[in-house]
């Protein structure tokens, strides 16, 4: 009875020391949120820029928590990124079937409205 109650208590202690270990090993960061598509856009060339730099040494250990931290930023600014490019994707849409159905202010519009956001990835 002694062995298994000690061997119960050795599995507790060992899977709370590995969830210690894990917590440990792995932070997890909030990253630059990208509140606006211009922002998304700055911090998705900037931390692409960051991630190149360190890629172009030797990787060490330090290097690999700086590329999981900046991570967090890229996938803040691709999310928003893409949000904005599906809500791009819709407004040309609606120029493309507008130009079939010959709606030429709804067409004017879209269109406006479309290139005010293209012109941002351009850049």
């Amino acid at each position: 009875m002694k062995l298994i109650t000690c061997g119960i208590a050795c599995i507790f202690f060992s899977m709370a020391s590995l969830t210690a270990v894990a917590q440990e090993r792995y932070q997890h960061y909030e990253g630059e949120e990208a509140a606006s598509f211009e922002e998304a856009l700055a911090n998705f060339a900037e931390y692409n820029e960051k991630l190149e730099q360190i890629l172009a040494g030797e990787l060490e250990a330090a290097d690999m928590a700086e590329i999981h931290q900046l991570t967090y930023t890229l996938e803040n600014a691709l999310e928003r990124i893409n949000l904005e490019l599906a809500q791009l994707a819709e407004t040309l849409e609606v120029v493309h079937l507008g130009s079939e159905r010959m709606e030429y202010e709804g067409v004017r519009e879209a269109a406006m409205q479309y290139l005010e956001t293209a012109r941002k990835i351009e850049k």
